[in-house]
């Protein structure tokens, strides 16, 4: 009973067969091999953007540093919500990249409002040659909290952001999760709605371990070639990532996994109607949830092997009956039985 993210997961036999295929024989190096040449037509394709940048890297904090850095200008300031992924788990990454700085905006449920962003571009402007200028707008789907952007949501801070000339990033490593629960396409989510660049995640979604950055403008291709072969993430034997990204994307494994981790975090969430004390604490549109039951409940279920974080807390150091939050996340292969366990150990 494993719960505490979807990277303690298993690698997909589909994914796992196409890096053992990719194994037979030689190929070029450097992403000059066929496998690689087609599973970058394949990821255009999938996002309707025949003449995008694509490129392919191991890890998200790299995919998403890499976007930002040709996005942002080295006096920057990249907006993202105070808990993102990029400020929080990337140990400064993005600023290391790309020279800019983040510039923290707040919002209930780790989304941040147009109009949020407009006061921090404004407090930007503000402050002219002597603070950061306005740079690149960075969000997250799904959010550090579960939550998602709606497309009406994402639209709205797009245009905020193109009111002042800003490029918007959308950071992915969920991308699947949130495009299975808005029911919308990659394309609609992305260049369509406005956004410039994309970290396309597979790692979290049944990979072994491949990102694709894509960036809507070709002519930004060159830049994002020469920043990763600098940051040292172009890998000599290229295909291994190639041969993952073309399975993941391949008659739609990649949506069919995230509806299947999504569906376990429902059933999870529809099932604490019975457990006494359960709160959800944001809406839980994808394929984690933050949940707060009393601390006896988490101790039940620790005890019945259950694993996932706790926040604020841990189960000795306060009353059995005192709630004591906690993150729950499903991958693609979470039996449902292993869910029925954990409420079942929750409920008592």
């Amino acid at each position: 009973m494993i719960f505490a993210s979807d990277n303690t997961g298993p690698v997909h036999p589909k994914i796992m067969a196409a890096v053992m295929a990719a194994n037979d024989g030689y190929a070029m190096p450097y992403g000059n091999d066929d496998v690689t040449r087609a599973a970058r037509d394949a990821v255009r394709a999938l996002f309707e953007a025949p003449d995008a940048a694509v490129e392919f890297v191991a890890t998200g904090s790299v995919a998403n540093a890499l976007a930002l850095a040709c996005l942002a200008k080295p006096w920057d300031g990249v907006f993202c919500h105070r808990i993102a992924h990029v400020e929080e788990d990337e140990c400064g990454a993005p600023d290391f990249y790309s020279g800019a700085k983040t510039i923290l905006i707040d919002g209930a449920d780790a989304k941040f409002s147009p109009e949020a962003l407009e006061a921090a571009i404004q407090q930007c402007l503000a402050r002219g040659v002597h603070g950061a200028q306005p740079g690149p707008v960075t969000i997250t789907n799904v959010t550090e909290r579960g939550t998602v952007y709606t497309l009406p949501e994402i639209r709205a801070l797009v245009e905020v952001a193109r009111a002042h000339g800003l490029p918007v990033h959308l950071d992915g490593a969920r991308f699947a999760n949130a495009c299975a629960a808005l029911g919308c396409s990659p394309a609609e989510m992305t260049w369509k709605a406005g956004v410039d660049a994309v970290s396309f995640g597979g790692t979290k979604n049944g990979c072994m371990g491949v990102e694709a950055v894509i960036l809507f403008d070709p002519a930004k291709g060159r830049e994002l070639e020469l920043r990763r072969k600098r940051g040292g993430h172009l890998f000599s034997k290229h295909r291994y990532l190639s041969a993952q990204m073309a399975a993941y994307v391949a008659d739609d494994l990649w949506l069919e996994m995230a509806q299947a981790a999504n569906a376990r975090t429902a059933q999870l969430v529809q099932g604490l109607a019975r457990v006494d004390g359960a709160r959800v604490c944001h809406p839980a549109a994808g394929n984690l949830a933050f949940i707060d039951l009393p601390r006896a409940a988490h101790a039940r279920a620790f005890a019945a092997g259950a694993q996932y974080y706790l926040f604020g807390g841990t189960v000795e150091d306060g009353a059995p009956e005192a709630p004591l939050r906690c993150r729950i996340v499903c991958d693609w292969a979470k039996p449902a039985e292993d869910v029925e366990r954990l409420l079942a150990a929750w409920a008592g």
